[in-house]
């Protein structure tokens, strides 16, 4: 059995095609999937794609 590997900031960047401003966006606020560990915000892919097609990254009022 294989686990997720934790990705940094720029890597899912990378993985989304976005940019790096609107991922620090979504660390600050709508229940983002991610966990700090020391000073470094990390994600597990799977959880941000599900994340992203449930909704959790548009844009709130």
């Amino acid at each position: 059995m294989t686990t997720e590997p934790w990705v940094s900031v720029e890597d899912l960047t990378k993985h989304l095609g976005g940019v790096r401003d609107s991922v620090c966006r979504w660390i600050d606020g709508r229940g983002r999937p991610a966990r700090k560990i020391g000073r470094l915000w990390k994600f597990k892919l799977t959880a941000v794609d599900e994340w992203v097609r449930t909704g959790g990254a548009d844009a709130q009022d």
